[in-house]
């Protein structure tokens, strides 16, 4: 069963789902407590509950300086900054814009992966890629095209670019611990922890409180946040990423802002209009060419 193309669209749709609601949950963890704050409280649940997970399956713990080095990449990288400057671009960008900039991590894996790893995306990712990234747009070009350069959204936007590349670098730093061999569960919960250690020395040099908000609201967030939006979601993105590829498995990252912008029109009353249906029509033919094999293809070039 781990190694039907089901397995990979069950992990793939446990991914989107889950990020795809963590938008409007961050909403409320904006207030009183300063983000990094907010970041490591996030990840220290976060690791404690993996650490312990990995210990249920047996998964070691114990690595070299040169493995730990690795993971505190990935953790920096993927379990903290990024969503520290998501969290300062949020003042200057709108959630639309905000979407768009991050999908295109799919772009940025490409790249990456190229230049780090040695990778080639295969045409039918970069057309897939390309598709995605453009349905984003489209479906957001209301806000991008009211995007004003000459205000405060220029360093919300230089943020936003930030925070996604330390995602797609964090991704080519997991790639490459999967290539090694390292299992998943134990990379994580490293990864998790030397991430929130990064935000609490952040917030100690910054000399931001250390308080908590006793809000339900910012509570019940931070729970979701840190055992769904990090525990589930993480680990089933970063296993596909190491059976399909990091510029495969990023494309999560181009669909969930559907899911996001599905709750806004329940929750927000947001509008759908003839663009925005053109947007979402071009993301799902992205979707498929991206996930669906070629009739004939051999099994292993889902990995390629």
């Amino acid at each position: 069963m781990r190694n039907s193309p089901f397995f990979d669209l069950g992990l793939y749709g446990a991914t989107v789902l889950i990020w795809g609601t963590t938008w409007i949950v961050m909403k409320y963890q904006v207030g009183p407590v300063a983000p990094e704050v907010s970041v490591a409280y996030r990840f220290t649940l976060a690791a404690a509950v993996v650490f312990l997970w990995a210990r249920a399956a047996r998964q070691r713990l114990g690595f070299g300086l040169r493995v730990h080095l690795l993971m505190a990449a990935m953790g920096i990288c993927m379990f903290s900054f990024n969503f520290y400057f998501f969290y300062r671009a949020a003042a200057f960008v709108t959630s639309g814009l905000l979407a768009v900039v991050f999908s295109m991590t799919v772009v940025m894996n490409i790249i990456n992966g190229r230049i780090l790893l040695g990778r080639r995306a295969a045409p039918r990712t970069l057309a897939a890629a390309s598709l995605g990234v453009a349905g984003i747009v489209v479906l957001f070009w209301p806000e991008v095209s009211r995007f004003d350069l000459a205000d405060d959204g220029s360093l919300g936007l230089l943020l936003a670019l930030a925070g996604t590349l330390c995602f797609s670098l964090g991704n080519i730093a997991s790639a490459r611990a999967q290539m090694l061999g390292l299992p998943v569960l134990s990379c994580n919960a490293w990864g998790m922890a030397y991430g929130a250690a990064g935000m609490y020395l952040l917030a100690l040099l910054g000399g931001a409180p250390f308080i908590l908000d006793t809000a339900p609201a910012y509570l019940g967030g931070l729970l979701y946040l840190a055992l769904c939006g990090s525990v589930l979601a993480f680990g089933a993105y970063l296993t596909l990423l190491g059976r399909i590829g990091a510029d495969r498995a990023a494309y999560a990252t181009v669909l969930f802002p559907l899911v996001a912008l599905a709750i806004s029109t329940v929750v927000e009353d947001y509008v759908w209009t003839p663009t925005a249906l053109a947007g979402v029509a071009l993301v799902m033919m992205g979707n498929l060419l991206v996930l669906l094999r070629a009739r004939g293809a051999r099994p292993q070039a889902a990995a390629e």
